[in-house]
């Protein structure tokens, strides 16, 4: 449970699974066990009537009750106090090895020997599966003599004499108890983190009493343990209360009482066998392990994807930039883009009948490739290259020929051309005998493009005259602008334009630079907009603004003038010194 616990007194809160004995339920390999080859007799010492006797019996590794195998060991001690482990007669040098099949957090060790106590024994550890091993600690009566090491913190005389005989216990602590270390920091994991540890017991030794009985220091030439207790439990950071098995341990190791499992069962939105990085969703800050002694979970903070995303990951340079606060960058689904898949990406728009969450909010754009520059991310809208028009940008504007992917080129006629092969198209107005001479004058301007040929527009535009009749008209914002594209919507036109400078604006519009949509209230059935307005050029635009629908206004009463910097001057003197 995420409560107070306890390791080695440090384990004081967060999430922090049981502690346990390590080697309950894993094999402990030895290098021998009696009674494995042939049965043997072997004696140990005990005091009758204050004497010192030898008892002896035979081990017999094909016999249960005469076995003394290293499972016995790691038993209960209390359901089977008086089982043991021991070695084959006459070994001088015995190695106990424990392999664990994850990374664990490792606490203390405690062995009780029925033997006496080896007179040298090294307690070692690897945290890479045995591919290197390291000293905890050296235990030996004379240091020097037999590690070439003074009596210190890498090796003791503690726990090295014979006395007891029997009993005799060899304690190592992974942190000393007035250690003030969070158990949960990652230079705590260099202290507590074990894959494997061995035990070699270098030297045996004899109890003084021994020593003076016949034929005693061949039968009693053995090690042998009653308990192996190696106190730990799974690495999980801080992140979770309970484990599980790790890998195929359920497969190869039956279930067993009182195991501690290697796999974590992780809190926090963590995930991995250890905890050890953000879930998939939740990389909006970098991936800490809890903090032991604050209590502080530091639990991983989902990212925001906007529901476009399944999986987010970490970017350090956003997390700086963000002031710490946010990092997470989001893996985005449904045609989305941005760190938040807050945009739709290129060749798809957001449908505003959607919500922005909604996995079909990002539409297919529907603009010819070859014939337009851009796609509206917001609307759809194509923009299109010069020359070329329709809604989808998939054909030559009149007056222009030769769709491709560079747009249309213009026709080299004073009429029309065709479409395909720029070849020009010119139509006598005899060849309509009844027809009037207003229409055969509407049909012989049909033949021209109003882009080409501005003058066929029958357009009549405003002049920039005395500043009376200027400042009378009343106008409210005046902008150079660069046009982009105009686009037919059948009841009225719309220019797309990029506002270069913003000159004058006295309108509830806030007119700033960038993308911007002119409505000409005058759109001609042959394509022009009055007043005429050129894909591609720079403009002085002088105009009103509709006040009902919020939007700049271009009609027969404003000002629009290709750019030149002295008209914009004079424009705006008038504006701020005569019409003020």
């Amino acid at each position: 449970m995420c409560i107070v616990l306890r390791l080695v007194d440090l384990f004081n809160r967060v999430c922090n699974p049981r502690m346990g004995n390590l080697a309950v339920g894993r094999p402990v390999q030895t290098i021998s066990q009696c009674g494995s080859s042939s049965p043997e007799r072997y004696c140990w010492p005990v005091y009758k009537m204050n004497r010192c006797v030898l008892h002896c019996e035979v081990c017999d590794a094909s016999v249960l009750h005469r076995a003394h195998p290293a499972a016995s060991m790691t038993d209960s001690p209390f359901k089977h106090p008086l089982t043991w482990w021991q070695s084959a007669q006459g070994v001088s040098i015995e190695t106990l090895q424990l392999d664990l099949e994850v990374e664990f957090y490792f606490t203390h060790l405690i062995i009780i020997f029925r033997s006496p106590r080896p007179a040298a024994m090294a307690i070692e550890r690897s945290q890479d599966f045995g591919r290197t091993w390291s000293a905890l600690m050296l235990y030996a009566h004379n240091c020097s003599e037999v590690f070439d090491l003074e009596d210190g913190q890498s090796c003791t005389q503690k726990y090295s004499t014979a006395e007891p005989c029997s009993n005799g216990e060899v304690i190592y602590r992974a942190l000393s108890p007035w250690d003030k270390l969070d158990p949960y920091r990652i230079d705590a994991r260099v202290h507590l983190g074990i894959t494997n540890i061995r035990i070699r017991l270098l030297q045996p030794q004899s109890c003084f009493c021994q020593q003076k009985l016949p034929d005693a220091s061949v039968l009693t030439a053995h090690y042998a343990i009653y308990d192996l207790i190696l106190k730990g439990g799974c690495l999980c950071h801080g992140h979770a209360d309970q484990c599980v098995p790790a890998g195929d341990q359920q497969i190869t190791h039956p279930p067993v009482k009182h195991m501690v499992h290697g796999k974590c069962v992780c809190r926090h939105h963590t995930t991995g066998d250890h905890c050890e990085r953000c879930d998939r969703l939740y990389n909006d800050r970098p991936w800490q392990p809890a903090n032991g002694l604050t209590g502080d979970a530091h639990q991983c903070v989902k990212c925001k994807c906007n529901g476009h995303a399944e999986s987010c990951h970490f970017d350090k340079t956003a997390w700086l930039r963000s002031g710490q606060r946010s990092g997470g960058v989001c893996d985005c689904l449904h045609n989305t883009s941005g760190r938040h898949c807050q945009h739709c990406k290129s060749g798809f728009y957001r449908d505003s009948e959607s919500p922005s969450t909604a996995p079909d909010s990002c539409r297919p754009c529907v603009c010819n490739r070859a014939g337009s520059t851009y796609c509206n991310p917001d609307n759809g809208d194509c923009v299109c290259k010069p020359g070329v028009a329709g809604p989808h940008c998939d054909q030559c504007m009149l007056g222009f020929w030769g769709f491709d992917e560079y747009g249309c080129k213009p026709c080299q006629c004073a009429g029309d051309c065709d479409p395909y092969t720029g070849d020009c198209m010119i139509r006598s107005l005899e060849s309509d005998h009844n027809s009037t001479a207003e229409n055969h004058l509407f049909r012989t301007e049909e033949l021209f493009s109003a882009l080409s040929h501005p003058d066929k527009c029958v357009c009549k535009q405003q002049e920039l005259g005395n500043s009376k009749i200027f400042c009378s008209v009343k106008y409210v914002y005046a902008v150079k602008v660069r046009v982009l594209a105009a686009h037919d919507k059948g009841s009225h036109a719309e220019v797309d334009v990029k506002v270069l400078k913003v000159l004058w604006d006295n309108s509830r519009l806030r007119l700033s630079r960038g993308n911007q949509i002119l409505y000409p209230e005058s759109w001609t059935s042959r394509g022009c907009t009055c007043p005429v307005l050129f894909p591609g050029l720079e403009y002085l635009v002088v105009g009103h603004e509709d006040v009902k629908k919020g939007r700049p206004m271009v009609n027969m009463k404003s000002i629009v003038k290709p750019w030149r910097p002295s008209l914009s001057r004079k424009v705006h003197q008038l504006l701020k010194t005569k019409c003020s």
